[in-house]
């Protein structure tokens, strides 16, 4: 019987040592950014995923699960910078982003086994592809929200919609690396 809770932790696990290892090589540069240009940059791994998905080829030798961990770091970087605020000092002490990078992705731990719990595991018989398919609808809602300000009537903020595309992206590569 697959273990969700230990799954998940595998996810971290992997995603934490890429964003980690990046910021050893490029620092927190990040932190300039705002959160449109990051929900750009899912919208591009998003779309790649897609784009190979559909036409079964690729010419760029990176697959879809670089993608899906890039998904998953950006949108905790954005929830990181919902929090701090965009900055031009890009000097970020690494334990701190760290830990706030942490803190996010438990959040999105948390908001699945809820959900989880109440869906009882129905994303196990989703396909990959759905994923791709949902990550990118909850793009184009966060672009949404975004041109209008972060004004909603009636729906969830941008947080609510990062913590979706993470989520979403754990599904996807827990069931590429681990179910398998």
């Amino acid at each position: 019987m697959p273990d969700t809770n230990l799954e998940y932790e595998e996810i971290i696990a992997l995603c934490k040592d890429i964003f980690i290892k990046k910021m050893k090589d490029y620092g927190t540069a990040w932190r300039i950014l705002r959160t449109p240009s990051l929900t750009d940059q899912i919208y591009i791994k998003a779309q790649r995923i897609r784009s190979l998905e559909t036409k079964k080829v690729q010419k760029v030798d990176e697959g879809i699960v670089p993608e899906f961990i890039g998904i998953i770091n950006y949108a905790l970087i954005a929830l990181i910078q919902l929090e701090l605020g965009i900055s031009e000092n890009v000097d970020l002490e690494h334990e701190k982003a760290e830990n706030l990078y942490l803190k996010y992705f438990r959040k999105s731990k948390e908001l699945m086994m809820n959900k989880n719990h109440d869906y009882d595991e129905a994303w196990r018989s989703m396909r990959i592809s759905s994923f791709t398919d949902l990550i990118l609808m909850k793009i184009f809602r966060t672009k949404e929200i975004e041109n209008n300000d972060g004004k909603t009537l009636i729906s969830e903020n941008v947080d609510a919609n990062y913590y979706d595309m993470i989520n979403y992206a754990v599904f996807a590569l827990i069931k590429m690396l681990i179910e398998k």
